[in-house]
């Protein structure tokens, strides 16, 4: 009999790990309930990072892993934590992809063909995620040098990524001015503070009032929650003041913590980092706009970071978008048209 699927909210999760009940729980090997506390299932935690935390103080971490799953084991238990919460829930999915056809694998038998091979052949139905699957094995080896696990990188400047084009769509001012006819105040507040900011929607929709402060609003980016990340502040112009003041205005009366808010005070960002209510909005409004308004072609979220961007000189779109580099602003983001000029004979 084959083995019961796992549930959607599981599958990123490590193997026997399943998440009910608001929590975290680990379902135990037979014959090894007695480091479990005697349980057939034991409850880790609440949040990931507790959970991680409990599941790396009671089996172990590997130290001297031999085959390249127990690798991918510590590499989930120490590293994968270390990372923002939606990020974390990537990572994981990869291990879940790498770990039933390298797991068995010596660390050390691993070659640069057997990667090119899972590259091309898992890239053929997913080329997005095999990229990511392929940069999780080649960090996880980088890890093992570093834990004296294996002597040399054999993925690291020598398996490439599949070439993904960068998407292309660039949203004209008037299809903004289009779609939002059909815009709810709510969703016109938040475009409007996105185009000011070009902040993830992520970082948008974590905003508390805390961090509205008198130089400015604070942001952490979620990207960089837990590493060396530096906190971006945008100081407060008129149009910025108007923009938040509209967003408090829409929920008066209603005591929240967070600046976008649900009608109940709640915020629109789960532990894992989805927004799958606000998701809903935005795709409601999407469809009314393209039924009901000029608007003729379906725009995403993220496009309107990337029209800030877009919009900006290549050094302010860095500094908005909160990228270390100009040249991923450019490469990703930066997707309006380039104006040159024709070349005249004579000079003129």
């Amino acid at each position: 009999m084959s083995p019961k699927p796992r549930k959607k909210e599981n599958k990123a999760l490590p193997s026997r790990w399943r998440f009910k009940h608001g929590a975290y729980y680990y379902r135990v090997p037979i014959g090894l309930e007695h480091k479990w506390d005697g349980k057939k299932e034991f409850r880790l935690g609440t949040t990931q990072t507790e959970a991680y935390r409990e599941w790396a103080t009671r089996i172990e971490l590997h130290a001297d892993a031999r085959t390249i799953g127990q690798l991918l084991e510590r590499y989930a238990v120490e590293y994968v934590p270390t990372k923002a919460p939606k990020t974390q829930e990537s990572y994981n999915a990869a291990i879940k992809k790498l770990t039933p056809v390298f797991g068995d694998m010596l660390i050390s038998s691993l070659k640069t063909v057997h990667v090119f091979k899972y590259r091309d052949q898992r890239g053929k139905q997913a080329p997005t995620a095999t990229n990511h699957e392929v940069g999780v094995l080649s960090h996880a080896y980088t890890k093992a040098i570093e834990w004296g696990l294996a002597e040399d990188n054999p993925i690291k400047g020598k398996v490439g990524k599949i070439p993904r084009p960068p998407r292309t769509r660039y949203v004209e001012d008037w299809e903004v001015t289009e779609a939002l006819k059909a815009a709810s105040p709510f969703v016109e507040a938040y475009i409007h503070l996105k185009l000011l900011t070009g902040l993830r929607r992520g970082d948008l929709l974590s905003i508390l009032h805390a961090d509205l402060k008198p130089e400015g609003i604070h942001v952490q980016p979620r990207k960089t929650q837990g590493t060396t990340g530096k906190k971006v502040i945008y100081p407060w112009v008129d149009e910025l003041r108007v923009a938040v003041d509209n967003i408090k205005d829409l929920r008066k009366g209603i005591e929240s913590e967070w600046l976008f808010c649900t009608r109940s005070g709640q915020g629109y960002m789960s532990e894992n980092g989805r927004s799958n209510s606000f998701d809903s909005v935005w795709q409601r409004f999407m469809a009314k706009a393209l039924k009901e308004t000029g608007l003729i072609e379906r725009f995403t979220e993220h496009d309107l970071r990337a029209k800030v961007a877009s919009d900006n000189d290549s050094e302010r779109a860095k500094q908005l978008l909160g990228h270390s580099s100009a040249a991923m602003t450019d490469r990703v983001y930066r997707r309006k048209p380039e104006l040159v000029k024709p070349s005249v004979r004579g000079g003129k």
